[in-house]
């Protein structure tokens, strides 16, 4: 176990050397008069008739084609919930760094205090030509559901609320090598879904486009079946035919995700589960159950979490930066499922393939491809060259792409170039 982060350091780390995490660097010169007439009067007005001319000229001459907005209202933030949007700024911050380290995406961090949906969605389209994607992060459902809908029918630039497909495409990858190693069909696996919120309905939805047929959903009052009337029309989509009770909906399962809270499901229910049950206990920081006290009751099974102190970790840093760097590159206008299903079999693949040795003394582990390494890490240099690879191939095969020639080789060596870049 790694050392627990104590409130003052943490408060010390985000107050100092400067308060909060974030600032802006110019990325020209910036010296000289002359450098003033460019900048600024009387030089600016080029790139501004330019635009005004063909908007498209925006990705040219402005930071549009390299900026994301992280768009939250603090409705549902972390472990801590409903904090409102001021007291959500120190994540959106840390989502905003996190984009730079590891994509080298510039970003903004936005708090809008607005829970009305109509007036959010009219916010974030009315600031959208500034940015070249947007995040949405930290919103609760089932508002965040509309809203997302809303703003990606209405904008011409990607729109992704994290926190639904994240985690989506993260364990989307660890499903698909964990039915590898144990010689399981994606369309013959049971998975039980325990948490009924924005991320595991995505996670439903993109469990179901890779063929995956059986699915059970549990919420707060149990299993989700059509008989019940307190379900909306989210959990409708996923409710079953009859009630049954949590065991029996436990009964041979291959797979249990856990997106709900501690103790949510426990060891009676996964000794239901089929032999190398798959469990993802992925509430975060404490699981439904320890992955220590999973393995004294199921030594067969594949075990994934939400922390970083665990071995397959379902992190959605594996996702996020290197979908809109490969959105924004180009200039996708939206982000689709396809490209989410490219995202997911990038990382899948790259658990296969040989770590480098620089990621061996980082972790201090072999990373060898297995039960305990069956999704890749955090700062593996690869994952920008892969998953933005991938996305953006995905879009342009898929219309998606602005963008009217694309070379994946000559794409590829560019990307591998930013990541020695971002590493250095």
């Amino acid at each position: 176990m790694k050392k627990k982060v104590s409130e003052e350091e943490s408060l010390h780390y985000h107050e100092f050397p400067k308060s909060g995490k974030l600032g802006i660097t110019p990325t020209v010169p910036f010296s000289s008069q002359e450098d003033l007439s460019l900048a600024y009067t009387p030089g600016v007005a080029f790139p501004c008739k330019a635009i005004q001319a063909n908007q498209e000229n925006a990705y040219r001459y402005t930071s549009k084609k390299n900026l994301v907005a992280v768009i939250s209202n603090g409705t549902a933030v972390l472990g801590l919930g409903d904090i409102g949007a001021m007291a959500s700024k120190p994540v959106m911050e840390g989502k905003a760094i996190l984009f730079k380290r590891f994509s080298g995406l510039d970003s903004f961090d936005i708090e809008v205090n607005e829970t009305d949906i109509d007036k959010f969605c009219d916010i974030v389209e009315a600031i959208s030509p500034t940015f070249g994607g947007i995040n949405l992060e930290d919103i609760k459902a089932p508002e965040c559901f509309d809203i997302e809908n809303r703003l990606v029918a209405k904008l011409d630039i990607p729109v992704m609320h994290d926190d639904q497909h994240g985690t989506a495409i993260i364990s989307s990858a660890g499903l698909i090598n964990a039915c590898e190693l144990t010689s399981r069909k994606l369309e013959d696996v049971k998975i039980v879904i325990v948490g009924a919120g924005a991320a595991g309905f995505s996670c439903a939805k993109m469990y179901r486009s890779l063929g995956v047929k059986h699915i059970i959903m549990l919420d707060s009052r149990g299993v989700v079946h059509k008989d019940r009337k307190d379900i909306n029309s989210h959990k409708r989509e996923f409710a079953i035919d009859k009630k049954i009770s949590k065991l029996e909906a436990f009964k041979d399962a291959d797979m249990v995700l856990g997106l709900s809270k501690p103790g949510s499901f426990d060891i009676d229910d996964i000794m239901q589960m089929k032999k190398d049950p798959i469990i993802f206990a992925l509430a975060n920081p404490t699981p439904e159950i320890f992955p220590e006290d999973i393995m004294k009751a199921r030594e067969d099974a594949i075990i994934g979490t939400g922390r970083s102190d665990y071995d397959n970790q379902i992190n959605n840093v594996l996702g996020f930066p290197f979908i809109f760097r490969g959105a924004l590159d180009v200039r996708a206008k939206a982000i689709s499922m396809n490209m989410k299903k490219a995202a997911t079999f990038a990382l899948a693949s790259l658990a296969k393939k040989e770590a480098s040795q620089r990621m061996k003394d980082l972790f201090e582990e072999d990373l060898v491809f297995g039960k305990k390494y069956i999704i890749p890490k955090p700062f593996d240099e690869r994952l920008l060259v892969e998953v933005s690879s991938a996305v953006a191939k995905a879009a342009f095969d898929e219309n998606l792409a602005r963008v009217k020639e694309f070379d994946l080789e000559a794409y590829r060596a560019n990307l591998e170039k930013l990541s020695k870049e971002i590493s250095s």
